[in-house]
């Protein structure tokens, strides 16, 4: 087997402050989606009042629009030349469009048509998942930029992944407890859509500052070609075999978070501690941030990626365990190893992520990071759109009832109504079996993840010479070749 040696170039270590500079803007990446994926389809069914189905369809109907718009978006982004650099311009934009489209997406419509209520919640959602798109792809494709290094890759995405479930923790736990504080529910949840809204904006402002794109990615872009751009990744193995572990894992993280304050209000019958027990699983995923880094200095990615799914699929055998009555400390036990297990998952799919473009180039020769931060947003969307349809879908083909509002003296309240032995039994069957089944077929796909440490030193070496220009001799072609024959 042929191995090159890197070429001299410079360190690939980043100071302290870019990194958490950098990390910071995770605080929305993962924040908005927690709030979304715990709150959203109780706040269409309950407060705007719409059905079930009508509030999953909200988000299958915006699915398709990303489907259509993002990867353009992300061409756009790789194509972008201003004296800021491709991604940080959309970076600054986002801090104003963050905090209206949050506001937006929560705000309690309350005309008397449903269809029209419907129709004013897909156009905020579209106005949100438009921010989201060229927000997050831009700042997913500054962490492949800014270092080359697979061990400060895993770091930045250590950091980042360390913010945003911090974010996470709180979307979890002060959603509500700020719609508690004001007898109308409706004016709680703008108010809260408002208080968000902000804190998921500013920190852009500091990413801003601290990222920095590299130069000799800025080259003047080729032609535009859409197959090279939208056809051409998904012919990448290592890139397929990395969406597929993101999609179906994130599937199941989505399908739990929509149907965990269903599953505690209705079945557990502590609808009050749901936040709670949320907060648990975000804070244990926290506290696994650093063994997992090690994990994977030590081994690979993939490895890290598969230890934290078998914990996690491991533990939700024992959901089926979980009864009312039982003592409080049950619930939260059963959330924190799931924290630890889905710890894993997370950070390593990040870290694995940046890494991903570089393959891309030993194809291309291109630096395509936009295209596949789009790809990658895209997917994330996909996966709480099918979790959030499908979710709303059952529970009203389970016959789920809907609280009755009752408005005293123009106060808006929500009396809660009992569900049917059916409806339990399908909650219970959603909350352990499907997220058991996903987790499974995303380890099948990790455990045939090809890009290792190892591969990766290789591919930067040979990398490394293309770029500085280097004539390409026998045995950097023999290389080039074994190492598409391992990634592509």
């Amino acid at each position: 087997m042929t191995t090159l040696k890197p070429t001299e170039i410079q360190s690939e270590k980043l100071p302290l402050w870019r990194k958490i500079g950098y990390g910071v803007g995770d605080i929305y990446g993962g924040g908005s989606m927690v709030v979304v994926n715990f709150f959203y389809l109780i706040f269409l069914t309950d407060v705007v009042r719409i059905s079930p189905a009508l509030a999953g369809t909200v988000i299958l109907i915006s699915k398709v629009y990303d489907s259509i718009t993002d990867p353009f978006e992300g061409a756009l982004s790789d194509r972008t030349r201003t004296s800021l650099g491709r991604r940080r311009p959309y970076l600054l934009a986002g801090v104003p469009l963050v905090f209206l489209s949050f506001i937006a997406l929560f705000y309690p419509y309350s005309t008397d048509s449903e269809l029209a209520r419907f129709a004013l919640v897909i156009l905020s959602y579209l106005f949100f998942s438009t921010v989201v798109s060229i927000v997050m792809l831009n700042y997913n494709a500054l962490q492949a930029e800014m270092t080359l290094d697979y061990d400060e890759r895993t770091s930045l995405s250590t950091i980042r992944i360390f913010f945003s479930t911090v974010a996470s923790i709180i979307a979890a736990l002060i959603p509500l407890e700020i719609v508690k504080q004001f007898d109308n529910v409706r004016t709680g949840y703008l108010v809260m859509g408002i208080t968000f809204g902000l804190f998921f904006a500013i920190p852009f402002i500091f990413t801003f500052f601290a990222a920095r794109e590299r130069k000799e990615f800025q080259k003047p872009p080729e032609k535009f070609d859409w197959r090279v751009a939208f056809i051409e990744p998904f012919k990448l193995k290592t890139f397929v075999y990395a969406l597929l572990m993101y999609l179906f894992a994130f599937v199941a993280v989505d399908t739990v978070s929509n149907i965990v304050v269903f599953f505690m209000k209705y079945y557990i019958m502590r609808g009050d501690e749901a936040n709670y027990v949320a907060g648990t699983l975000l804070l244990f995923q926290v506290l696994s941030l650093p063994f997992y880094y090690w994990l994977s200095k030590r081994s690979s990615k993939s490895f890290g990626f598969m230890v934290g799914g078998v914990i996690w699929l491991v533990t939700m055998l024992f959901s089926f365990f979980l009864a009312p009555g039982q003592p409080v400390w049950v619930a939260y036990l059963f959330s924190a190893v799931v924290g630890v297990g889905v710890g894993g998952v997370i950070v390593m799919m990040y870290a694995i992520f940046p890494d991903i473009p570089d393959v891309d180039e030993l194809k291309t020769g291109e630096r395509q990071e936009g295209v596949y931060a789009a790809l990658v947003t895209l997917i994330r969307k996909m996966s709480s759109a099918v979790a959030i349809f499908f979710v709303g879908l059952t529970i009203q083909w389970a016959g789920y009832v809907q609280p009755l509002e009752e408005v005293v003296d123009g106060v808006t309240t929500l009396v809660d109504q009992p569900q049917s032995s059916a409806f339990i039994m399908v909650l219970r069957v959603i909350f352990a079996l499907l997220p058991l089944v996903l987790v499974l077929i995303s380890l099948f796909f990790a455990r045939r993840y090809p890009l290792t440490p190892e591969v990766h030193e290789r591919l930067n070496a040979l990398l490394a010479k293309r770029r500085a220009g280097e004539a390409e001799t026998e045995e950097m072609k023999k290389e080039a070749s074994e190492l598409q024959e391992l990634l592509i």
